[in-house]
């Protein structure tokens, strides 16, 4: 990373977050992970070695510290600087649902990354006491079928049939369901309008939205979409935006 030469904060930070990779680095290590192969599976596109490269920065730097584990492993853990990140990954989101978000680009649908990222944002004891495996039957443009297998004690993905019958199968467009992941739709009316269908016992079809956490940026994403909808209020703005000043009118006298 390239040093500004400036004595300032802001400088003295982009130097070591704004690299990039890095801030999805540190969003992955806030959302719980902490092995080097689960971190590249959360960030398809990094090569191992960029990976490394990074990792090493951050330690460096003092945002994480390794753990050597039993087996020949490390285990990457936040400091309390890297901690301290989080509000800033969370105005981030914040700033990006307000600025920068829209529909999915056809690259950015990943079926077994949304599948992978799901896995991670499950509430065990919520989950029935058996097994349940979960088919996500996937339509349009990047679809595929996958599979969710949740225990109370671990969650697992496939990307191959399980090996047993799978209780509940989720047939949605892929696009379409990104977008309830990250907030920009509603499950239950997405179901409700037949857009979402889920073959299966009633009562775990039900109680199926109520597993997931959903995505940490969504409560943003949400947010963003009610300031949207908002009527404009008499203080003058629209949408918890400031209007745009129009310059006053010149009049001018034609003879």
């Amino acid at each position: 990373m390239a040093e500004y030469r400036q004595y300032c904060p802001v400088a003295r930070a982009t130097e070591i977050f704004a690299d990039r990779w890095t801030p999805l680095i540190v969003r992955e290590l806030l959302g719980g992970t902490q092995r080097f192969n689960q971190l590249q599976r959360g960030l398809p596109g990094i090569s191992r070695s960029l990976l490394a490269s990074r990792l090493r920065r951050l330690e460096d730097q003092g945002i994480i510290h390794r753990d050597a584990l039993p087996v020949p492993a490390l285990d990457y853990q936040l400091t309390q600087a890297g901690r301290d990140l989080e509000r800033v990954i969370d105005m981030l989101g914040a700033w990006g649902a307000r600025w920068a978000f829209g529909e999915p680009r056809p690259a950015e649908l990943d079926p077994a990354l949304l599948l992978w990222k799901m896995h991670r944002r499950v509430h065990l004891d919520r989950l029935p006491a058996e097994r349940t495996a979960i088919e996500f039957d996937f339509a349009g443009r990047g679809g595929r079928r996958l599979w969710l297998v949740l225990e109370r004690r671990e969650v697992s993905v496939c990307l191959k049939p399980p090996g047993f019958r799978p209780q509940l199968v989720l047939h949605a467009d892929l696009s379409l369901f990104y977008r309830v992941w990250l907030g920009a739709a509603d499950y239950a009316l997405e179901r409700r309008e037949g857009r979402i269908v889920v073959d299966g016992p009633p009562a775990l079809a039900r109680a199926l939205p109520g597993w997931f956490k959903w995505s940490p940026m969504a409560s943003w994403v949400r947010a963003e979409a009610a300031n949207a909808t908002r009527p404009p209020s008499g203080s003058g703005t629209t949408n918890g935006r400031s209007p745009r000043r129009r310059s006053p009118r010149r009049t001018t006298s034609r003879r």
